[in-house]
């Protein structure tokens, strides 16, 4: 079995590959979750992320937006205290902050997913060569994306953990085309083919 070029000696990493990473998202508790594992994970690995997912869920009570808007001073304390969490006071912050910008997503749009998932038509987008291999650090879209949700007073969404959401949540289909989640991801799902040369602002890692 094909695994993406993941650590296939890490069985959390793979239970996550093989249960989560891709498959479409249209649940918003999931979608802030995601999202904010991402910011999280700014500068740090994926690895020690799903490490402390739990941690990060008791300290964020499940990543219910509407509790975490709401947190003050005390719960900020809190949490950095909790053994176990990243002391990271700005991403704590963030994470309030994006609570609140969230919501007013939901306001606006009905659904943080219908406000994300309209960027790609609702459909899951698969780029040519991807498939293959040729993955970016980030792209025209999770350009984009990033543009906007700052503009909406979200923060530590730059482009490189936006594009890394789009993969996550299933609107960008980033599996190895021999790997078995790639088919049944995109067997269950409305797709959509795009050249990944007319996409705009590629970058890679390293570059």
């Amino acid at each position: 079995m094909a695994y993406c070029d993941w650590d296939s000696s890490n069985e959390q990493m793979i239970r996550y590959h093989d249960e989560e990473w891709g498959v479409p998202v249209h649940d918003d508790k999931k979608q802030f979750e995601f999202l904010m594992l991402e910011v999280m994970q700014a500068g740090l690995n994926w690895s020690l992320m799903l490490k402390k997912r739990d941690i990060f869920r008791q300290c964020f009570d499940n990543f219910d937006f509407e509790k975490i808007s709401k947190y003050t001073e005390a719960d900020i304390q809190k949490i950095m205290e909790t053994s176990g969490m990243i002391k990271s006071r700005r991403k704590i912050e963030a994470v309030i902050n994006n609570a609140k910008c969230f919501i007013k997503v939901r306001e606006e749009f009905g659904t943080f997913c219908n406000y994300i998932w309209a960027f790609s038509g609702n459909k899951t987008i698969i780029y040519n060569k991807h498939s293959d291999g040729y993955i970016p650090a980030s792209n025209g879209l999770s350009d984009e994306i990033s543009k906007d949700l700052k503009k909406r007073g979200f923060k530590f969404v730059g482009s490189i953990t936006v594009y890394s959401h789009l993969q996550a949540a299933g609107i960008i289909c980033d599996h190895d085309k021999n790997c078995p989640c790639f088919q049944k991801i995109c067997g269950a799902s409305p797709t959509i083919q795009k050249k990944r040369y007319l996409e705009k602002e590629i970058r890679y890692y390293g570059d």
